[in-house]
């Protein structure tokens, strides 16, 4: 377990109560919390718009940075490349950032969040679970930045920035495609909510893009990290007969099910290829370094201005993992070709004639689904088998 870097190492209780006895204080040493769970959700982002002035303000030589990250830093997926980003940026900016680990999507974030606005300058809360309490801890400081990935609610010294790593998650379904022997592609999805939706969608039309009678099977695991049950739900779609499998979940669990069973696999947010080098096809990643230093950067500028920023496979916040060991070079031509298409943006992944499983058609020829349709979507494209949840 990792310290917030300049203090000890307490544990979440006794940080609650820390943050209920100086309540009162204007500002304390910071501690570290050693743990925490959680089971909420996350989605994405509405479409980018920037304030039309930056906050006035002098900026600061040596900003205190804070991160708040829904998991363990070594989960092999979505807070670990959050944390990559944040070595990425200490490197580049030469400042030591601190974070906590675990904290679950409830009242607890508020708290945490809470006692880092006591003495930190910018803080990233890095799920969207924690974005009613961002905001509110934002209200009560408004002297400090708050940054808050996938979110949609922005203030005069919050915003959110996430990316279209679904446009990753079409060309991870070309692979998919492909590779299957069988037209039979398992989907191990966290929650039914848009973020997943709208991945399950693009991953099916890469899928059937090079192959029409791939059909994707989905199964909820209703967990971010939690790898038993990851893998369970794998085994259950393998069991049913699927030789491919993808996963929207935070752990390399789906992978390891597949090189068991001798499929192939790709999982999410980080290159996990090294869990099974010659089971695994590729997946979308997420290059969160940049985009730390730029907004690191303009607080120590004074230029940080409130923002929605949605990165894409054109700025680079999102990337696609090496091919796996068995790979063929013709499927990989595949999806680079596709891939140079969605950089050039001759390739846009929702463009229709796109129909729902019931085989109607919700978007036209030729029309194109606006940012604002693809984060609220609640259905699924023909091919894919299952059903949302309410």
């Amino acid at each position: 377990m990792r310290n917030w870097g300049r203090v000890g190492k307490l544990s979440l209780a006794t940080l609650f109560s820390l943050t209920l006895v100086l309540s009162g204080c204007a500002a304390k040493e910071s501690a570290s919390p050693s743990s925490g769970t959680t089971n909420e959700v996350s989605t994405a982002p509405t479409e980018p718009a920037t304030s039309t002035a930056p906050e006035a303000g002098a900026g600061i030589a040596n900003p205190r940075v804070a991160f708040v990250y829904i998991g363990p830093p070594g989960d092999g997926g979505y807070t670990f490349q959050h944390d990559q980003g944040r070595k990425y940026m200490e490197e580049k900016l030469g400042i030591k950032a601190d974070f906590v680990e675990n904290v679950p999507e409830s009242a607890d974030a508020e708290r945490i969040i809470t006692e880092l606005a006591q003495n930190h300058d910018i803080i990233f809360t890095t799920s969207f679970g924690y974005m009613d309490f961002t905001l509110n801890v934002a209200k009560k400081f408004p002297k400090v930045k708050f940054e808050h990935a996938s979110g949609y609610k922005t203030d005069v010294n919050m915003s959110t920035y996430f990316g279209k790593n679904y446009q990753a998650s079409y060309l991870s379904g070309i692979a998919a495609g492909k590779m299957t022997k069988n037209n039979s592609i398992g989907y191990v999805g966290a929650f039914p909510i848009s973020e997943v939706i709208y991945n399950i969608n693009a991953f099916t039309l890469g899928a059937q893009s090079v192959n029409p009678a791939a059909k994707v099977s989905v199964v909820w695991s209703n967990t971010w990290y939690d790898p038993t049950t990851e893998r369970n739900a794998a085994v259950s779609l393998l069991d049913k007969g699927a030789d491919v499998l993808m996963a929207y979940q935070d752990s390399p669990a789906t992978i390891q099910a597949a090189k068991e069973a001798g499929a192939f696999a790709g999982g999410n947010d980080s290159d996990m290829s090294s869990f099974a080098p010659d089971n695994y096809l590729t997946n979308p990643v997420w290059n969160w370094g940049p985009y730390y230093v730029k907004t690191v950067q303009s607080v120590i500028d004074g230029t940080w201005k409130s923002e929605q920023y949605s990165g894409d496979m054109t700025d680079g916040m999102i990337e696609l993992a090496p091919f796996g060991n068995k790979v063929p070079d013709d499927v990989k031509k595949l999806v680079e070709d596709a891939k140079a298409k969605i950089i050039a943006g001759t390739l846009d992944v929702f463009t229709g004639p796109i129909l729902d499983q019931t085989g109607a058609v919700k978007i036209q020829e030729g029309q194109k689904m606006t940012l604002e349709e693809v984060l609220g979507v609640n259905w699924f494209v023909k091919g894919v088998e299952g059903t949302i949840p309410k």
